[in-house]
Formats: structure tokens, C-alpha cells, sequence
């Protein structure tokens, strides 16, 4: 048997939304963000799928829900190459990057022990101070780290 092409047939979506050209090293951190494992609709993840562009990337699926804009770009501190599809009648309607807010709130932990927030039952609140690479200063204590080494809830 020989075949020309191998493919990964997935289930197109009527409706939904699609984010692609996750880093597979972050794929679940960008799940637990999105909080899509308490969805009670179907999903679709696909981690380690071969990419051109960064060799292999994770994908999410979501049929028939629509996230705000402002929970999409939360994942932009750890996938800032992510893009969404609006998925209507199996037609892409829209794709856009996502974009990392200034203020990012109650995803990352403060890894300074007296900081406020880890003592407190309070949100945590960071400011971007740097986009490339990704740097955030926590609000109360003002101690920086880099997304890469952000410890996300």
C-alpha cells in the first residue's frame, strides 16, 4: 500500500472556536486557562502535531462556544503565537492572533513568599512590562519574572 499523503481527520466544526500554533510545551497550561476541561461540549486537543513553522505545535477545538476576547488573550503570556478561528456554518469567519493584555489577573502565581497575594485570599495582579521577551511585574510587590518561568494557576 502506498500513500502519498497521511492526514489527521478530525472532526470539522459547525460552530465554535479554534486555537492553533500552541506551543506543545504549554498546550495544558493554555486548557486550564481557558478552563475549557469544565465544558460540557464536545472538544478537541491535539498536542505534538507536526508544524512547519515550530515543528510541533497543540491545537484546541471547541464546538459551539465562543470565548470573549479578553479570555483568549490571557493565554497570550505562554502561547503568544496562538491564533483563533471563529468557526460559523464550517467557514473560518475570523482569525486573529491573540494579544497580551497589560494587566493580566488571577493566572499567575507570585513567586515572592511575603508578596500580599500569597498570604491573602486575594486575585493576583501583574502589569507587562516587557513583550519580547514576555516580562510581568506582580501589582503589590513589584517582583518581575519572565513568562517562561511564570507559574501559572
Amino acid at each position: 500500500m502506498t500513500t502519498a499523503k497521511k492526514e489527521l481527520a478530525v472532526a470539522a466544526l459547525r460552530n465554535g472556536t479554534v486555537i492553533d500554533h500552541i506551543p506543545s510545551s504549554v498546550l495544558f497550561k493554555a486548557v486550564n486557562i481557558l478552563g475549557i476541561e469544565k465544558l460540557d461540549t464536545q472538544l478537541t486537543i491535539g498536542n505534538n502535531l507536526a508544524s512547519e513553522r515550530y515543528g510541533t505545535k497543540g491545537i484546541i477545538k471547541v464546538a459551539d462556544v465562543f470565548f470573549p476576547e479578553t479570555t483568549l488573550n490571557r493565554i497570550a503570556l505562554i502561547a503568544p503565537t496562538a491564533v483563533v478561528n471563529i468557526i460559523r456554518d464550517f467557514e473560518v469567519v475570523e482569525k486573529r492572533p491573540v494579544v497580551l493584555p497589560d494587566v493580566i489577573t488571577g493566572i499567575v502565581t507570585c513567586d515572592n513568599p511575603k508578596c500580599i497575594t500569597n498570604n491573602e485570599p486575594m486575585k493576583t495582579r501583574f502589569h507587562v512590562v516587557s513583550r519580547e521577551p514576555v516580562t510581568i511585574r506582580c501589582h503589590y510587590c513589584g517582583h518581575s519574572v519572565t513568562s517562561d518561568k511564570a507559574h501559572v494557576l
